[in-house]
């Protein structure tokens, strides 16, 4: 492979992470991940909101923190042309919401973004979040929730003390006596297949 193919390739991750800074951190409400995606004076675009990262931050926090108990920022197709120190690109996004009144959102499209690399680091310098389509979804059990150790390695949260933060990550769910395990029970499993069954039947 030629070094400018490397080079490129190189980028391109770079790039990729960048974006998933912000959405893993609008996520997990971390603030610094949110604000590292971004050069300081960005600009976005999204909703009725248009300004910089700080008060973007501040107003998406507070709106998921009013509307929803969890969120999911998922980033799907991604296309991406690098010119030099700077990168046009298209991501198309799903939005899933579990909302504080049990019922689920979902809502698609795309985070267009003009980045920057400075000092070797890619950031977004404008974003616009060009928005679709939107709809619910039914709700059904979450599947495995009345098991006893189910956060065995802690309870997902929107803050640092996710699971997903634990350096190292540890498994310390038990069943009974036996070693630790990551699999669950064959009734669990076939009793969580019921609930839904049972919640579409009533439907």
């Amino acid at each position: 492979m030629d070094a400018e193919r490397l080079g490129w390739l190189l980028d391109r991750q770079d790039i990729l992470d960048c974006l998933t800074r912000f959405s893993r951190g609008m996520d997990r409400f971390d603030r610094e991940l949110v604000l590292s995606a971004f050069h300081p004076d960005a600009v976005i675009a999204a909703g009725d909101f248009v300004g910089g990262p700080a008060d973007l931050y501040d107003w998406a926090s507070a709106m998921h923190e009013k509307g929803q108990v969890a969120t999911h920022h998922n980033l799907l197709n991604n296309t991406c042309e690098i010119d030099g120190e700077t990168a046009h690109s298209e991501t198309y996004y799903l939005f899933v919401g579990r909302n504080r009144d049990e019922t689920n959102w979902m809502a698609g499209g795309r985070y267009i973004d003009r980045l920057q690399r400075v000092d070797g680091v890619w950031r977004i310098t404008l974003r616009t979040n060009v928005i679709e389509w939107s709809g619910m979804v039914p709700t059904l059990p979450i599947p495995f929730a009345d098991v006893p150790d189910m956060h065995g390695i802690g309870t997902p949260s929107r803050s640092k003390g996710d699971p997903s933060y634990q350096r190292p990550l540890l498994v310390r769910r038990r069943s009974g006596n036996s070693p630790v395990t990551e699999a669950v029970s064959e009734h669990t499993a076939e009793k969580a297949v019921d609930q839904v069954g049972n919640h579409v039947k009533r439907r």
